[in-house]
């Protein structure tokens, strides 16, 4: 599989979803000294993780003030205060606030969404994704039908469509796809969800949503509200850097919503509450943390072309690439020089899922790959 120069990405990322906002010039270029200081990381502190997404420059300054002010509210239930960012979230999608479902972190809402509608009957994904969903329906006697990615490692939509029948209860995308990173057309996935939803509920994974680049690409929400019957799941785990406080939310029309709401099991915390209104306020730390994600996979890029490496177009916080050797072995090699990669994605075996942390990890990162690998 061809690889992307670095220069071709680059180009890539002068504009999309959430990249647009800065500009090409802002995505290649460094901060002031300062406003890396605003957003200064604990130290690193071995192993560096480049191997569960996350967002290492948060929570974010206006985030940690929301959640210490709310400390004395941590003897209250959560219901009393999630109205306000109900309300927010609503607002940012354009939807009404009864198709709004808290959840604690987006993977609750797959769960939930797994056994809402995946009970008793088949759920229809592609393979490698984020298995989440899949796994916890399957403890509850969800058949899986699982279909492979394309030779070009996308989700096969043809033959998702192909497989749905009077049994298939749920199907489930991950857009941009975890582990690949890559983007399904815009209006062949429009076209595919939209036809879909009329035989059963589609569900859109779109956690990585804020790291696209392409232009104007749409969010299934848009099908949402013309009242299809597809649910969306939304996390502040990424790009927020709150992966630890456990917030996101599903977007459906009010009685898909409703369903999903009665079998939600944890709720949100009053600090995750706080934190998630103080994220969705803070447009610089947004900007930021997308900056730093790009000028990241800006530097694990380089490295993937020097070391001639194949790898894919990412519209996430992370790049895959195809290491020619066992990642499990690899994984052990990398923990010895103090790095957590990416597990084995299955049948991917000898392809490599590394995390963007911060651009000193990076470094280390770069250096310590091009000794193994080189």
């Amino acid at each position: 599989m061809k690889g992307l120069s670095r220069r071709d990405w680059l180009k890539t990322t002068s504009m999309g979803s959430g990249l647009a906002l800065l500009g090409s010039a802002g995505i290649v270029s460094s901060l002031s000294a300062a406003e890396i200081k605003k957003y200064n990381p604990r130290p690193m502190a071995g192993p560096i993780r480049l191997g569960s997404n996350e967002n290492p420059y948060g929570p974010s300054e206006s985030m940690r003030k929301a959640m210490t002010a709310a400390f004395d509210n941590g003897c209250r239930y959560p219901w009393g205060y999630n109205g306000a960012l109900v309300k927010m979230i609503a607002e940012k999608e354009g939807v009404p606030e009864d198709y709004i479902v808290l959840v604690a972190g987006s993977t609750e809402g797959l769960k939930v969404a797994g056994i809402t509608f995946g009970k008793g009957g088949e759920i229809i994904t592609c393979a490698p994704t984020f298995l989440s969903m899949m796994e916890y329906a399957e403890l509850w006697g969800t058949e899986i039908n699982w279909v492979p990615l394309t030779k070009d490692l996308d989700f096969d939509l043809d033959e998702i469509e192909k497989r749905v029948s009077y049994e298939t209860s749920l199907v489930f995308l991950c857009n941009p796809n975890n582990p690949t990173g890559k983007l399904l057309p815009a209006n062949r996935v429009l076209d595919f969800c939209e036809t879909v939803s009329k035989r059963t509920v589609v569900f859109s994974d779109e956690a990585y949503y804020d790291y696209i680049t392409e232009p104007n690409y749409p969010s299934m929400i848009e099908l949402v509200k013309k009242g299809h019957d597809v649910v969306v799941s939304r996390t502040l785990s990424k790009v927020y850097g709150l992966a630890g406080i456990r917030m996101g939310y599903l977007v459906a029309k009010p009685e898909l919503a409703k369903k999903l709401k009665d079998r939600v099991v944890a709720n949100t915390n009053i600090m995750a509450i706080e934190a998630g209104k103080a994220a969705l306020s803070d447009k610089d730390f947004y900007r930021f943390a997308l900056q730093k994600n790009a000028e990241a996979k800006s530097m694990i890029i380089e490295t993937l072309d020097e070391l001639k490496l194949p790898y894919l177009e990412s519209h996430a916080n992370f790049v895959f690439f195809q290491a020619g050797r066992d990642i499990a072995e690899l994984g052990k090699t990398m923990a010895e020089k103090g790095f957590i990669i990416g597990r084995p994605f299955p049948p991917l075996n000898d392809w490599c899922r590394i995390s963007t942390g911060t651009v000193e990890e990076i470094a280390l990162y770069n250096q310590a790959i091009k000794e193994v690998l080189g």
